[in-house]
């Protein structure tokens, strides 16, 4: 083959810089398991017992309002052949892992109690060093600390700690899966200072360096303002996640109160700014909550708070979420039925395209997938089979 160049790679002589400063910043990287959830525990209502307790409670909300299949066709639009299959494993999951991710809440959860935090930050390392003992630690655990944006970043950060000192005191380590959720971030200094505080503890508390990692919460307009993959990098490798805040979120662009909700068009704008700003960089996403309950143990009224919920589950799922925030025993039901039907539900489809697709063979149907969708439903295969184990 004849050409008109040379030597071209002489004439990009910063392609290897540029080419590691892109493999630094975006990795490429299997999906790894995220948990779907995120349970917030106010601190003056969690102990040892909590996790379980949550896990009973859904469990017998199921029992009592989802007796059969049958009913999480009627309530979720699950199809029926599915939902043979899920019932059983909802029920498993319910009793043997209600709870995937947990945070001890200090900041709106709990309020401003400055005659009681030290007491409640001793009761919570306390549990969860229990919890760590009799092996029931969530595989993914923390608190949510005050903001500083609150102007008393000393509160914030004696709770945390206090809440890690107990914690390795008890358990003689600091146990795997630990996070801390740092709130309302309105201003981008926060997050370097809240990072150089984390080192401190880290030196004090004979930690590996970079074993606290923190996860911001995206709960205002200007927060949006200073996200991107910089920041990542600028921190460290100390940012593990971004939480959406719905209801802070949507006071701050002045939505009317009944518009603040999980589902409204200006909650899909922050959403993807978040996509778009950690696209690539291994930042996890997560979704916000529903601030509801049943408003009666009535079956009617079970069955219409799992139905909206689901419905804010699908929701988030669709946009590429695949976590949210769980504030309710009743939502532990609704997250995993929905959850599961999720990816459950082209898991099919999918595995037959991507063989069709790498043994050069058309999938059927007139489709003519591209690389990027063949690869797509691969990841979307794999994050099935993390989040459901064995479909």
């Amino acid at each position: 083959m004849r050409v008109t160049l040379a030597d071209p790679l002489a004439l990009i002589p910063g392609f290897e810089q540029a080419h590691r400063e892109q493999s630094a910043r975006f990795p490429r990287a299997a999906p790894r398991w995220q948990p779907v959830h995120t349970v917030y525990v106010p601190a003056d209502r969690f102990g040892p017992e909590t996790v379980a307790e949550w896990g009973r409670d859904a469990l017998e909300l199921l029992t009592r309002h989802l007796p059969g299949p049958g009913s999480l066709t009627r309530v979720f639009g699950v199809p029926e052949e599915a939902a043979a299959r899920l019932h059983p494993r909802i029920a498993a999951k319910l009793a043997a892992e209600p709870v995937e991710d947990l945070r001890v809440d200090f900041e709106d959860g709990y309020g401003v109690r400055p005659a009681e935090e030290d007491r409640d930050v001793a009761r919570a390392a306390s549990a969860v060093a229990a919890l760590h003992a009799a092996g029931t630690l969530p595989r993914r655990w923390g608190l949510r600390v005050k903001s500083f944006a609150d102007g008393d970043p000393g509160r914030s950060l004696r709770t945390l700690d206090g809440f890690l000192t107990g914690i390795v005191e008890r358990a003689g380590r600091l146990p795997e899966g630990f996070v801390v959720t740092f709130p309302k971030v309105l201003m981008q200094d926060y997050l370097y200072q809240f990072a150089d505080c984390l080192e401190a503890l880290e030196r004090g508390l004979g930690l590996d360096g970079g074993s606290l990692r923190f996860e911001i919460q995206v709960e205002a307009a200007q927060t949006l303002r200073f996200l991107g993959p910089d920041l990542v990098a600028s921190l460290g490798g100390r940012l593990s996640a971004a939480h959406f805040g719905v209801f802070d979120y949507t006071a701050s662009c002045a939505l009317p109160p009944h518009e603040q909700r999980l589902d409204h068009p200006a909650c899909d704008h922050a959403r993807h700014v978040m996509q778009t700003a950690f696209a690539g960089t291994g930042v996890e996403l997560s979704d916000g909550s529903l601030a509801a309950s049943p408003s009666s143990g009535g079956t009617r009224d079970v069955h219409a708070l799992w139905s909206r919920h689901a419905e804010l589950v699908g929701h988030s799922l669709r946009h590429g979420f695949y976590q949210g925030w769980d504030m309710h025993p009743s939502h532990l039901v609704s997250r995993y039925a929905a959850v599961y039907d999720f990816h459950l539900r082209h898991h099919a489809e999918f595995t037959r395209r991507v063989r069709a697709f790498q043994e050069r063979r058309a999938a059927g149907g007139g489709v003519m997938d591209e690389p990027a969708t063949v690869q797509a439903m691969d990841t979307a295969l794999r994050r099935a089979e993390l989040a459901l184990g064995s479909p």
